[in-house]
């Protein structure tokens, strides 16, 4: 029996393949987004991105911190702040630029990011640009001593809950654990990165004393103190080799 006009066609006119038509803009996310991010934890998702963002939050909290006290930021930071100073865009902003443009450097390097890599190179800039102007600067070395102080542990736990939730880990360290695969030790390559970032940093105006040597010399007992207390299980690695 032929078609009759203005009765719906329950078969394709011949010749139409399916696998051809335009697809909608999720189901294109959904098809891309497994070769470019490592695949989501299958147990507690609500609970790991609560805190991961949480983490993220106290990190970038930490970081604004450092940046009130005036003596001096983390390596990274002194870099973040001397394109600032040159750019005269908000340092805040020049966290989230410099964390997606390392993001894109994984990709070269054959790794793949998470869905937490990605809120980290965005959201401790954001928390950045919010919560720097609100805190009070002083001269006051009780103050700016605390700044640190509170910084470091804020950068700690934040860096515990954020790694910890295993949603992946910083723009950095997928770039430290990439080069490294180029004849390095890990920490040799960390070591050559961070004092790279921090002289280019000072040499463009960033502000480099007593806080960047006490980050350099407390965030990694404080990392090793708070990471095991704040992991959730593991079920899936925090970097992944790209296929």
């Amino acid at each position: 029996m032929g078609h009759r006009p203005g009765s719906p066609r329950t078969t394709p006119p011949p010749g139409t393949d399916r696998t051809t038509q335009p697809r909608g803009f999720v189901d294109s996310v959904v098809d891309v987004a497994p070769k470019l991010f490592l695949p989501l934890p299958a147990d507690r998702l609500p609970e790991r991105f609560a805190r991961c963002i949480f983490g993220l939050a106290l990190f970038g909290l930490g970081s604004a911190m450092f940046f009130a006290s005036e003596l001096g930021a983390a390596p990274w930071d002194v870099f973040h702040q001397g394109i600032a100073h040159h750019t005269g865009l908000p340092v805040g902003l020049i966290i989230q630029l410099t964390g997606l443009l390392i993001v894109a450097m994984w990709y070269p390097l054959g790794l793949r990011p998470g869905w937490g890599t990605l809120l980290n190179a965005t959201e401790i800039g954001l928390v950045v640009m919010l919560v720097g102007g609100l805190l009070p600067t002083s001269d006051s070395l009780y103050l700016r001593g605390g700044y640190l102080v509170a910084g470091l542990l804020c950068v700690g736990i934040g860096t515990g809950f954020y790694i910890g939730a295993g949603l992946g880990t910083g723009p950095r360290d997928g770039l430290m654990i990439g080069l490294s695969r180029y004849g390095l030790s890990v920490r040799a390559t960390r070591t050559i990165i961070e004092a790279t970032v921090l002289l280019a940093g000072i040499a463009l105006g960033g502000t480099a004393g007593l806080g960047t040597a006490v980050f350099a010399l407390g965030i990694g007992p404080v990392v090793q103190y708070f990471m095991p207390r704040l992991e959730m299980s593991r079920r899936q690695p925090s970097l992944a080799v790209a296929g």
